[in-house]
């Protein structure tokens, strides 16, 4: 049995199949430029940040209804059972919808169809994290803030994503004061391509209480310093990491190294569909690249919990369940 875990690095948009991809397709009447599943799977193939970008967002075309984006969550929340999650903080990016004519309401009561069902069907507690795409406008990440009010109670935070390096954390200083004053969660993408001190940026001008990615921090001690005295969580997502070039091999990971430094570290998967393995598969693969042993394991697991929403009562239960697991 897999560890119990949390998932806390998830875009619900990656986690798009090719074979559910041509569900949807088949169904909305969308005309993909793939032959077929196999195609598809080889365009899986990027350089870069912006080169998996331009195929995720393509796309998110053959999302158009309700029934849609419950499909994609439920099809997510399937292989989260099987890969142990006892819990998902979900993202999910608005603007990628509603800039092709979807209303948010239709991807939000879509999204959460799923999620108010999941506990019961697969025994996983779900939150919900509005993401704004960071090379759009501040502006476009206001109005959408705005219009995304009505949902609030359905939304426990709001994060910050897409291509990173010239879209510096203060760009959006605004929504997240908007944010702050609504009580909503804040976390934002930064030190995955972009540079360490926008991860400084994150914490001092937008208050976010979670980095996702962070990979960079590594290259400011004084910053490192602070993350472990503040006990700062991070997001990582180690194969994404490989497959976006951000490092060459599993093996060079500073996952070890980030354990070591006292970081408070997760391993998630990022957009599964997209990077070869869901979140079970990840912690399994830098167990092997690595050489981690089970104890270490477990701190990752029980990491996951107590960098989540969770309450405190919730998550003393799910430590509980880490600290029993027989491997």
């Amino acid at each position: 049995m897999p560890l119990p875990k949390a998932e806390l690095h998830l875009h619900i948009e990656g986690t798009l199949e090719p074979e559910l991809a041509f569900a949807l397709a088949a169904r909305n009447a969308v005309t993909l430029p793939y032959a077929d599943t196999e195609e598809l799977r080889k365009a899986y193939s990027f350089s870069d940040l912006q080169s998996f970008l331009d195929l995720y967002y393509a796309l998110t075309a053959v999302l158009r209804t309700g029934q849609d984006f419950t499909d994609l969550a439920d099809a997510y929340l399937a292989r989260a059972a099987e890969q142990g999650v006892r819990h998902a903080e979900i993202f999910f990016d608005p603007q990628a919808h509603t800039a092709r004519g979807v209303p948010l309401g239709t991807v939000v009561d879509g999204l959460t169809a799923a999620l108010e069902r999941s506990e019961e069907r697969y025994g996983i507690s779900t939150r919900l994290i509005m993401c704004f795409l960071r090379d759009e406008s501040a502006e476009s990440a206001l109005e959408t803030f705005e219009a995304a009010r009505p949902y609030f109670d359905r939304i426990a935070s709001i994060g910050l994503d897409s291509a990173e390096v010239g879209h510096p954390p203060a760009k959006f200083r605004e929504v997240y004061r908007r944010a702050a004053e609504a009580g909503l969660h804040r976390v934002a993408h930064a030190g995955e391509e972009g540079p360490a001190s926008y991860i400084t940026e994150a914490l001092d001008v937008l208050g976010v209480e979670r980095i996702d990615h962070g990979l960079r921090c590594l290259e400011d001690g004084e910053l490192v310093a602070r993350l472990v005295r503040e006990r700062i969580p991070l997001t990582l997502c180690p194969l994404s990491n490989v497959r976006l070039r951000c490092i060459d091999t599993l093996a060079d990971h500073p996952l070890r190294e980030m354990l070591e430094a006292g970081l408070l570290v997760t391993v998630n998967s990022d957009d599964p569909a997209y990077f070869g393995g869901y979140v079970e598969d990840n912690l399994r693969a830098v167990q092997q690249a690595l050489a981690l042993d089970q104890e270490t394991l477990r701190l990752l697991a029980a990491n996951s919990f107590r960098a989540s929403f969770l309450s405190e009562e919730r998550r003393a239960e799910l430590l509980a369940e880490v600290a029993a697991h027989r491997f």
